[in-house]
C-alpha cells in the first residue's frame, strides 16, 4: 500500500531489520511462527501472532511497535512479528491466505477484496479520520475539487485514488475531464511543474515539502506556498488505517476469538503510548527500521496522533455513519477506465465493534481510550528531514 517511506531504501533490508529488532524485542518461545499460530503458544506460553503492514516501519505505524517495545502485546500473552509491506505484499491478500492472523489496511481497498471473495472484518478502525491531501501552490487556481476540470491531478494509484473520484463525483465532475497523473510516492513531480495538484498524506508527503528548500528563496517552504485540499473536508472521505481479521476464523475459532482481544488491548495500550509520548514512540520506529530523519519521523507521529486522537467512543471503535460514508463513496468512485473499487454493499460481516468493544472494557481505567484531552505537539522539520 502507499503509505510510503524513502524509495531509495530497499525494502529487503527494512524487513530483516525489523524481524532482528522484533525477534530481539518479543520475549519468549515462538513456535513455529506461522499464519495459523495465533490459536497456540510455545513453550514461552506465549501465543505467537503476525501482524501485516501496509508499508515500511514508520511512524504510521508507531502503536504497534510501541507494543512491541514496551512490552505490551507479552503483557497480554502474545508474541507478535510485526511484517512490513514496501509494496510487495497487499495486506489483505496476505491475510484472507492465511498467511498472517490480523493485517492492516484502508477500507475501500479491503472492501474491492471482499467483494471479489476475501472474507475479512474490520475489528478497529485506528484512523478516525482521513489523512489524504491533495496540494497545489499558492497562485494556482486549485483551492476546492471542483476546481480539478481540466487539470493534471497527481495520485499514486494502487486503490489509494478512490477519495479523489469520490470527491469529484460529489462534485458532479465526468472522471473524463480531469487528467489523472500516475505520481511517484515522492512530490517530485509536483515540485517540477509536471502535475497541478498532488496527491500527499498530512503525515509524510506534505512533510516533504516543508522539508524542502525553495529554489528561489534559499528557505524551506513554508504552508503560505500551498493550497491544501483536505479529504476529510469533503464528500469522498473514506476510513483509512483499519485493523482486519479472518472472518470464519472469528466466527468459528474460540481461541482466535480471545487471541483478537488480548491483540486489540495491546494495541490500544501502544497507540495512547504514541499519544503521550511521541518522541519515543518516534525513537521507536526508527529503530524499528524507518528511513526517514528524526524531525520526519517525529512529524509522522505526530501527524498519525491527530488521525486517531481524540476517538469519541473509544479507539478503534467504528463509527456507523464514518462507515457508511465510506461505502457510499466507494460505491460513487469510478475511475477514468468505468472501474469502481465495489459495485453492492458489502456484508454485515465486513465489520464488527464487538472485539475493540471488550477490549476497551477490559482495560476499564488502566488506559485512556478515548484521549478526549489530546493536543498535538509542535514540530519543528529540518531540511531533508533530519
Amino acid at each position: 500500500m502507499k503509505h510510503s517511506t524513502r524509495r531509495g531504501l530497499a525494502a529487503g533490508a527494512f524487513a530483516v531489520s525489523a524481524a532482528l529488532l522484533l525477534s530481539a524485542c518479543a520475549g519468549g518461545d515462538s513456535g513455529d511462527g506461522g499464519g495459523n499460530g495465533a490459536t497456540g503458544g510455545g513453550e514461552g506460553d506465549l501465543t505467537p501472532v503476525k501482524l501485516q503492514l501496509q508499508w515500511l516501519p514508520q511512524g504510521q505505524f508507531a502503536g504497534y511497535f510501541a507494543a512491541v517495545e514496551n512490552g505490551y502485546f507479552e503483557e497480554e500473552g502474545l508474541e507478535v512479528e510485526i511484517i512490513p509491506s514496501g509494496g510487495d505484499i497487499v495486506p489483505q491478500d496476505a491475510l484472507a491466505n492465511g498467511d498472517v492472523d490480523y493485517a492492516i489496511a484502508w477500507v475501500p481497498k479491503v472492501l474491492g477484496s471482499i467483494e471479489q471473495g476475501a472474507n475479512l472484518t474490520n475489528i478497529a478502525q485506528i484512523f478516525q479520520r482521513s489523512g489524504t491531501l491533495q496540494v497545489s501552490w499558492a497562485d494556482s487556481d486549485i483551492s476546492s475539487v471542483a476546481d480539478f476540470e481540466g487539470k493534471k491531478i497527481g495520485s499514486w494509484g494502487f486503490g489509494n485514488e478512490w477519495e479523489i473520484f469520490a470527491a469529484m463525483a460529489a462534485e458532479g465532475l465526468d472522471s473524463s475531464t480531469v487528467e489523472i497523473i500516475t505520481q511517484d510516492f515522492n512530490m517530485n513531480a509536483f515540485l517540477q511543474g509536471d502535475i497541478d495538484a498532488a496527491q500527499a498524506m498530512t503525515y509524510n508527503e506534505y512533510a516533504q515539502l516543508l522539508e524542502t528548500v525553495d529554489p528561489d528563496t534559499g528557505e524551506l517552504y513554508t504552508p503560505e506556498d500551498f493550497n491544501v485540499i483536505s479529504y476529510e473536508d469533503t464528500v469522498g472521505a473514506m476510513l483509512q488505517d483499519a485493523i482486519w481479521a479472518d472472518t470464519e476464523r472469528l466466527e468459528s475459532d474460540e481461541e482466535y476469538q480471545e487471541t483478537t482481544v488480548a491483540f486489540l488491548k495491546a494495541v490500544i495500550k501502544g497507540w495512547a503510548f504514541a499519544r503521550d509520548n511521541p518522541e519515543e514512540a518516534s525513537e521507536i520506529t526508527i529503530a524499528a527500521g524507518s528511513g526517514w530523519g528524526p524531525s520526519h519521523e517525529l512529524w509522522m507521529v505526530n501527524e498519525t496522533n491527530k488521525l486517531i486522537w481524540p476517538a469519541e467512543n473509544g479507539i478503534g471503535v467504528i463509527d456507523e455513519e464514518a462507515w457508511n460514508r465510506t461505502v457510499e463513496g466507494a460505491l460513487s468512485a469510478v475511475n477514468e477506465s468505468g472501474a469502481s473499487p465495489i459495485t453492492e454493499e458489502p456484508p454485515a460481516s465486513a465489520w464488527t465493534n464487538e472485539y475493540i468493544e471488550r477490549a476497551i472494557e477490559e482495560l476499564g481505567d488502566e488506559v485512556d481510550t478515548t484521549g478526549e484531552s489530546f493536543e498535538p505537539i509542535e514540530v519543528t522539520l529540518n531540511e531533508g528531514g533530519n
